[in-house]
């Protein structure tokens, strides 16, 4: 099975060039006044600074997005009751701009594995937010098109800013956090840069594809 992962310290860059990844166990335990996250310091720091979010989750249900990039809207519906823990942290970072002028660093064109990687400031499949996410999985996911999922360093709990976008179905291990998924016109879109190929001898995709915003709501 194929891998996606955001790369480990000082193999970072050249991780992530060849591979993407996210895996994990279910945290985030229900108590009184909602999901507890752990959201615990990133030793590799921030790629922007923002600040952490709360420690219990602040979103419920479908939390409507749009994610403003140079190939057009995507409209996203996030899914706080699947995964609150990552969508608490998603708007969190929304809303303190983390993503606003960030690029797609990786695009993979297999036909059963094909995905658009975004989320890193840096722009070198390294970089997060400063602080790891807890994984939310059942060990059920797939990943259809249109799905919207986490990538990580391949250790547990490990996630970050870092997310992926399938345009097609893709095969992958259930270790990858789905926290939403985007409708079919914004699937259409991502395909058609998919169409374009990457970058000679890169993986970046030949159409860029530059986040201005991502607003919630």
């Amino acid at each position: 099975m194929r891998s996606l992962r955001r790369p480990l310290a000082a193999l970072a860059v050249l991780a992530a060039v060849s591979s993407l990844a996210a895996c994990g166990d279910d945290t985030g335990s229900e108590e009184a006044g909602g999901v507890s996250c752990d959201f615990a310091e990133d030793p590799m720091g921030a790629s922007k600074e923002v600040d952490p979010p709360s420690s219990r989750a602040t979103e419920t249900g479908a939390v409507s997005a749009t994610i403003s990039t140079s190939i057009g809207d995507l409209a996203a519906t996030l899914d706080a009751d699947a995964a609150p823990c990552t969508v608490s942290s998603m708007v969190s970072l929304a809303e303190q701009g983390y993503f606003d002028g960030t690029t797609c660093h990786r695009l993979t064109t297999d036909p059963e594995f094909g995905v658009l990687q975004c989320g890193d400031p840096s722009g070198s499949g390294a970089g997060g937010p400063g602080y790891t996410v807890p994984d939310e999985i059942t060990g059920e996911e797939t990943y259809p098109a249109g799905t919207l999922a986490m990538a990580n360093t391949g250790q547990p709990d490990s996630g970050g800013s870092q997310f992926f976008i399938c345009y097609v179905d893709t095969r992958l291990d259930p270790a990858y956090t789905v926290f939403g998924t985007i409708d079919a016109a914004s699937i259409q879109l991502v395909a058609d840069v998919a169409a374009a190929g990457t970058v000679s001898g890169g993986v970046a995709p030949l159409t860029p594809v530059d986040i201005s915003t991502v607003t919630i709501g």
